[in-house]
Protein backbone atom coordinates (compact mmCIF):
# COMPACT_ATOMS: atom_id res chain seq x y z
CA UNK A 1 0.00 0.00 0.00
CA UNK A 2 1.52 3.28 -0.99
CA UNK A 3 2.10 5.35 1.76
CA UNK A 4 -1.13 7.95 2.96
CA UNK A 5 -1.54 11.55 1.95
CA UNK A 6 -2.22 13.68 5.19
CA UNK A 7 -4.86 16.37 5.59
CA UNK A 8 -3.29 19.50 7.35
CA UNK A 9 -6.48 20.60 8.75
CA UNK A 10 -7.21 19.20 12.56
CA UNK A 11 -9.94 16.86 12.95
CA UNK A 12 -11.81 16.89 15.88
CA UNK A 13 -14.02 13.90 17.27
CA UNK A 14 -16.46 13.32 20.59
CA UNK A 15 -17.18 9.55 20.92
CA UNK A 16 -19.86 8.92 23.86
CA UNK A 17 -19.43 6.47 27.25
CA UNK A 18 -20.81 2.81 26.84
CA UNK A 19 -22.43 0.51 29.46
CA UNK A 20 -21.55 -3.21 28.30
CA UNK A 21 -23.35 -6.70 28.65
CA UNK A 22 -26.48 -4.83 30.43
CA UNK A 23 -26.68 -7.89 32.78
CA UNK A 24 -26.95 -11.15 30.73
CA UNK A 25 -25.28 -10.12 27.27
CA UNK A 26 -21.68 -11.11 28.74
CA UNK A 27 -19.63 -9.55 26.04
CA UNK A 28 -22.33 -8.62 23.43
CA UNK A 29 -25.11 -6.07 24.83
CA UNK A 30 -23.61 -2.59 24.45
CA UNK A 31 -25.48 0.83 25.05
CA UNK A 32 -24.15 4.27 24.24
CA UNK A 33 -24.52 6.88 27.03
CA UNK A 34 -24.94 10.47 27.00
CA UNK A 35 -21.15 11.33 28.55
CA UNK A 36 -18.47 11.95 25.65
CA UNK A 37 -14.91 12.12 25.21
CA UNK A 38 -13.63 15.31 22.87
CA UNK A 39 -10.77 14.84 20.76
CA UNK A 40 -8.11 16.99 18.78
CA UNK A 41 -5.53 15.66 16.56
CA UNK A 42 -3.51 17.12 13.78
CA UNK A 43 -0.63 16.64 11.49
CA UNK A 44 2.82 17.88 12.37
CA UNK A 45 5.34 18.11 9.65
CA UNK A 46 8.05 17.88 12.20
CA UNK A 47 8.34 14.37 14.07
CA UNK A 48 7.31 13.76 17.38
CA UNK A 49 4.52 14.09 19.85
CA UNK A 50 2.52 16.65 21.36
CA UNK A 51 0.18 15.70 23.59
CA UNK A 52 -2.41 17.14 26.33
CA UNK A 53 -4.58 15.69 28.27
CA UNK A 54 -7.44 17.62 30.62
CA UNK A 55 -10.57 15.96 32.71
CA UNK A 56 -10.74 12.47 33.53
CA UNK A 57 -7.47 10.84 34.18
CA UNK A 58 -5.60 14.16 33.29
CA UNK A 59 -3.02 13.20 36.19
CA UNK A 60 -2.52 9.32 35.55
CA UNK A 61 -2.34 8.68 31.85
CA UNK A 62 0.83 8.61 29.73
CA UNK A 63 1.77 11.39 27.36
CA UNK A 64 3.60 9.09 25.16
CA UNK A 65 3.26 6.29 22.70
CA UNK A 66 1.65 3.92 25.57
CA UNK A 67 -1.63 6.76 25.60
CA UNK A 68 -4.19 4.37 24.54
CA UNK A 69 -5.62 7.24 22.32
CA UNK A 70 -2.51 7.67 20.33
CA UNK A 71 -2.26 3.60 20.27
CA UNK A 72 -5.17 3.37 18.58
CA UNK A 73 -4.44 6.41 16.05
CA UNK A 74 -1.14 4.45 15.35
CA UNK A 75 -2.89 1.27 14.61
CA UNK A 76 -4.93 2.77 12.29
CA UNK A 77 -2.37 4.75 10.24
CA UNK A 78 -0.33 1.76 10.03
CA UNK A 79 -3.43 -0.13 8.67
CA UNK A 80 -3.81 2.85 6.06
CA UNK A 81 -0.56 2.81 4.55
CA UNK A 82 1.85 4.61 7.50
CA UNK A 83 2.36 7.01 9.96
CA UNK A 84 3.12 10.38 9.70
CA UNK A 85 6.27 12.34 10.89
CA UNK A 86 4.37 14.15 13.92
CA UNK A 87 0.61 14.24 15.77
CA UNK A 88 -0.69 16.79 17.72
CA UNK A 89 -3.23 15.41 20.37
CA UNK A 90 -5.62 16.98 22.66
CA UNK A 91 -7.99 15.13 24.88
CA UNK A 92 -10.81 16.43 26.94
CA UNK A 93 -11.81 13.69 29.02
CA UNK A 94 -15.77 13.16 30.75
CA UNK A 95 -16.24 9.45 31.11
CA UNK A 96 -14.97 8.27 34.04
CA UNK A 97 -12.05 6.21 34.06
CA UNK A 98 -12.37 2.62 35.60
CA UNK A 99 -15.78 2.33 36.23
CA UNK A 100 -17.21 0.44 33.34
CA UNK A 101 -18.39 3.18 31.30
CA UNK A 102 -15.99 2.11 28.17
CA UNK A 103 -13.29 4.69 28.94
CA UNK A 104 -10.61 2.94 27.01
CA UNK A 105 -13.36 1.84 24.59
CA UNK A 106 -13.91 5.42 23.68
CA UNK A 107 -10.34 6.33 23.55
CA UNK A 108 -10.11 3.32 20.55
CA UNK A 109 -12.71 4.19 19.29
CA UNK A 110 -11.76 8.09 18.74
CA UNK A 111 -8.03 7.42 17.76
CA UNK A 112 -8.99 4.75 14.78
CA UNK A 113 -11.61 7.70 13.60
CA UNK A 114 -8.73 10.02 14.18
CA UNK A 115 -6.62 8.28 11.49
CA UNK A 116 -9.15 7.09 9.50
CA UNK A 117 -10.22 11.10 9.07
CA UNK A 118 -7.19 12.34 8.83
CA UNK A 119 -5.74 10.52 5.95
CA UNK A 120 -6.95 11.28 2.22
CA UNK A 121 -9.56 8.78 1.31
CA UNK A 122 -8.86 7.47 4.87
CA UNK A 123 -13.10 6.44 4.43
CA UNK A 124 -12.69 4.44 1.45
CA UNK A 125 -9.75 2.28 2.41
CA UNK A 126 -11.41 1.75 6.08
CA UNK A 127 -14.70 1.03 6.19
CA UNK A 128 -16.56 0.99 9.66
CA UNK A 129 -16.79 -2.59 9.87
CA UNK A 130 -13.01 -2.81 9.33
CA UNK A 131 -12.73 -0.19 11.39
CA UNK A 132 -14.82 -1.68 14.15
CA UNK A 133 -12.53 -4.91 13.94
CA UNK A 134 -9.46 -3.15 14.53
CA UNK A 135 -11.10 -1.79 17.57
CA UNK A 136 -11.74 -5.16 18.91
CA UNK A 137 -8.47 -6.61 18.24
CA UNK A 138 -7.28 -3.54 20.67
CA UNK A 139 -10.42 -4.20 23.46
CA UNK A 140 -10.00 -7.38 23.29
CA UNK A 141 -14.20 -7.70 22.85
CA UNK A 142 -16.48 -5.84 20.70
CA UNK A 143 -19.34 -5.24 23.06
CA UNK A 144 -17.90 -1.69 24.01
CA UNK A 145 -17.12 -0.34 20.98
CA UNK A 146 -19.66 -1.28 19.00
CA UNK A 147 -21.79 1.25 20.79
CA UNK A 148 -18.95 3.60 21.36
CA UNK A 149 -18.88 3.31 17.44
CA UNK A 150 -22.67 3.41 16.14
CA UNK A 151 -24.16 4.78 18.57
CA UNK A 152 -27.83 3.22 20.60
CA UNK A 153 -28.11 0.18 21.91
CA UNK A 154 -25.99 -2.69 19.99
CA UNK A 155 -25.47 -6.53 20.21
CA UNK A 156 -21.85 -7.13 18.88
CA UNK A 157 -19.76 -10.60 18.17
CA UNK A 158 -16.83 -12.09 16.51
CA UNK A 159 -17.05 -14.72 13.95
CA UNK A 160 -13.64 -16.81 12.58
CA UNK A 161 -12.87 -15.64 8.62
CA UNK A 162 -10.57 -18.17 7.13
CA UNK A 163 -8.65 -18.09 10.46
CA UNK A 164 -9.06 -14.53 11.39
CA UNK A 165 -11.68 -13.07 14.08
CA UNK A 166 -13.37 -10.86 12.48
CA UNK A 167 -16.07 -8.44 14.31
CA UNK A 168 -19.52 -7.49 13.67
CA UNK A 169 -22.86 -6.30 15.03
CA UNK A 170 -26.12 -4.95 15.00
CA UNK A 171 -28.28 -1.78 16.02
CA UNK A 172 -31.44 -1.78 18.48
CA UNK A 173 -33.46 0.62 17.78
CA UNK A 174 -34.09 1.98 21.90
CA UNK A 175 -38.00 2.84 23.06
CA UNK A 176 -37.69 5.92 24.15
CA UNK A 177 -39.46 5.53 27.58
CA UNK A 178 -36.13 4.49 28.73
CA UNK A 179 -33.91 6.23 30.80
CA UNK A 180 -31.27 5.50 32.11
CA UNK A 181 -29.88 6.10 36.16
CA UNK A 182 -25.91 5.15 36.85
CA UNK A 183 -24.66 5.09 40.34
CA UNK A 184 -21.10 6.18 40.10
CA UNK A 185 -18.74 5.06 43.18
CA UNK A 186 -15.62 7.34 43.71
CA UNK A 187 -12.73 4.16 43.37
CA UNK A 188 -12.32 2.29 40.22
CA UNK A 189 -11.74 -1.15 39.62
CA UNK A 190 -9.43 -2.62 36.63
CA UNK A 191 -10.90 -5.05 34.07
CA UNK A 192 -8.20 -6.86 33.49
CA UNK A 193 -8.94 -8.11 37.56
CA UNK A 194 -12.30 -8.64 36.96
CA UNK A 195 -11.87 -11.24 34.48
CA UNK A 196 -9.77 -12.45 36.48
CA UNK A 197 -12.60 -14.04 39.11
CA UNK A 198 -14.80 -15.38 36.26
CA UNK A 199 -15.15 -19.13 36.19
CA UNK A 200 -14.25 -21.71 33.70
CA UNK A 201 -18.01 -23.43 33.27
CA UNK A 202 -21.33 -22.23 35.43
CA UNK A 203 -24.44 -24.65 36.26
CA UNK A 204 -26.48 -25.75 33.06
CA UNK A 205 -29.62 -24.03 34.29
CA UNK A 206 -27.85 -21.21 35.21
CA UNK A 207 -26.68 -21.21 31.45
CA UNK A 208 -30.24 -21.65 30.36
CA UNK A 209 -31.58 -19.00 32.19
CA UNK A 210 -29.08 -16.18 31.01
CA UNK A 211 -29.72 -17.39 27.40
CA UNK A 212 -33.49 -16.56 27.81
CA UNK A 213 -33.10 -13.64 29.70
CA UNK A 214 -30.69 -12.12 26.75
CA UNK A 215 -33.34 -12.94 23.95
CA UNK A 216 -35.65 -11.00 26.19
CA UNK A 217 -33.44 -8.22 26.26
CA UNK A 218 -34.21 -7.91 22.81
CA UNK A 219 -37.64 -7.15 23.15
CA UNK A 220 -36.72 -5.28 26.43
CA UNK A 221 -35.09 -2.62 24.80
CA UNK A 222 -37.33 -2.54 21.61
CA UNK A 223 -40.67 -2.62 22.23
CA UNK A 224 -41.40 -4.05 25.81
CA UNK A 225 -39.28 -2.21 28.86
CA UNK A 226 -41.72 -3.75 31.83
CA UNK A 227 -39.69 -7.05 30.42
CA UNK A 228 -36.82 -4.82 31.26
CA UNK A 229 -36.49 -6.34 35.01
CA UNK A 230 -35.96 -9.53 34.16
CA UNK A 231 -33.85 -9.15 30.57
CA UNK A 232 -31.47 -7.99 32.79
CA UNK A 233 -30.76 -10.83 35.44
CA UNK A 234 -27.45 -12.21 34.88
CA UNK A 235 -26.68 -15.69 35.93
CA UNK A 236 -23.11 -15.38 34.18
CA UNK A 237 -20.68 -13.26 35.43
CA UNK A 238 -21.85 -10.67 38.36
CA UNK A 239 -21.95 -12.83 41.22
CA UNK A 240 -18.61 -14.25 40.62
CA UNK A 241 -17.29 -10.53 40.57
CA UNK A 242 -18.80 -9.43 44.35
CA UNK A 243 -16.50 -9.76 45.94
CA UNK A 244 -14.58 -6.93 43.97
CA UNK A 245 -17.15 -4.95 44.36
CA UNK A 246 -19.23 -5.71 47.26
CA UNK A 247 -20.59 -2.11 47.65
CA UNK A 248 -21.46 -2.19 44.27
CA UNK A 249 -23.18 -5.58 44.42
CA UNK A 250 -25.45 -4.57 47.51
CA UNK A 251 -26.75 -1.74 45.90
CA UNK A 252 -27.50 -3.46 42.78
CA UNK A 253 -29.30 -6.39 45.19
CA UNK A 254 -30.88 -3.53 47.05
CA UNK A 255 -32.31 -1.83 43.48
CA UNK A 256 -33.45 -5.44 41.97
CA UNK A 257 -35.31 -6.12 45.11
CA UNK A 258 -37.48 -3.10 44.94
CA UNK A 259 -38.24 -4.17 41.21
CA UNK A 260 -35.51 -2.05 39.75
CA UNK A 261 -34.13 -3.58 36.57
CA UNK A 262 -30.49 -2.83 37.87
CA UNK A 263 -27.00 -4.57 36.54
CA UNK A 264 -23.59 -3.76 37.18
CA UNK A 265 -21.99 -1.69 33.76
CA UNK A 266 -19.73 -3.74 32.20
CA UNK A 267 -16.95 -5.08 34.70
CA UNK A 268 -17.98 -2.30 37.21
CA UNK A 269 -18.23 -1.03 39.44
CA UNK A 270 -20.48 1.41 38.28
CA UNK A 271 -24.11 0.01 38.61
CA UNK A 272 -26.72 1.03 36.21
CA UNK A 273 -30.43 1.07 36.55
CA UNK A 274 -33.29 1.17 33.10
CA UNK A 275 -36.26 2.55 34.29
CA UNK A 276 -39.26 4.71 32.78
CA UNK A 277 -40.10 6.80 35.52
CA UNK A 278 -41.45 9.98 36.14
CA UNK A 279 -39.57 12.82 37.48
CA UNK A 280 -40.31 12.33 41.01
CA UNK A 281 -39.40 8.80 40.84
CA UNK A 282 -36.34 9.91 39.02
CA UNK A 283 -35.06 12.37 42.00
CA UNK A 284 -36.26 9.20 44.21
CA UNK A 285 -34.18 6.83 42.34
CA UNK A 286 -30.86 8.97 42.48
CA UNK A 287 -30.84 8.62 46.24
CA UNK A 288 -30.76 5.53 46.40
CA UNK A 289 -26.65 5.10 46.32
CA UNK A 290 -26.43 7.15 49.38
CA UNK A 291 -22.91 8.51 49.75
CA UNK A 292 -21.10 5.85 48.51
CA UNK A 293 -22.28 6.83 44.69
CA UNK A 294 -22.88 9.17 42.82
CA UNK A 295 -26.73 9.06 41.08
CA UNK A 296 -26.26 10.53 37.67
CA UNK A 297 -29.06 10.35 35.37
CA UNK A 298 -27.96 9.99 31.93
CA UNK A 299 -29.45 9.47 28.60
CA UNK A 300 -29.01 7.19 25.86
CA UNK A 301 -26.74 8.51 23.18
CA UNK A 302 -28.18 8.13 19.42
CA UNK A 303 -25.29 8.83 18.01
CA UNK A 304 -21.82 7.31 18.57
CA UNK A 305 -18.51 8.86 17.37
CA UNK A 306 -19.20 11.47 15.96
CA UNK A 307 -16.82 14.45 13.76
CA UNK A 308 -17.29 17.89 14.55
Amino acid sequence: MAKPTFKANPIQVQVPATSANLGPGFDSFGLALSLHDRYVAQILDEGGLDIDVTGEGAEELPRNEKNLLVKAMYKGFDYLGGKPKGIAVRALNVIPHGRGLGSSAAAIIGGLVLARSLVLTGSDKMSDATLLTLATEMEGHPDNVAAALFGGATVAWQDDIKGKAVADSFHLPVDPRIQVMAFIPSTPLATKKARTMLPESIPFDEARRNTANAAIMMQALTVRPDLLFSATEDFLHQKYRQEAMPASFALMTKLRAAGVAAFISGAGPTVLALHTGNQEEVEQLSRAGGAKFEGKTLEIAGRGATLL
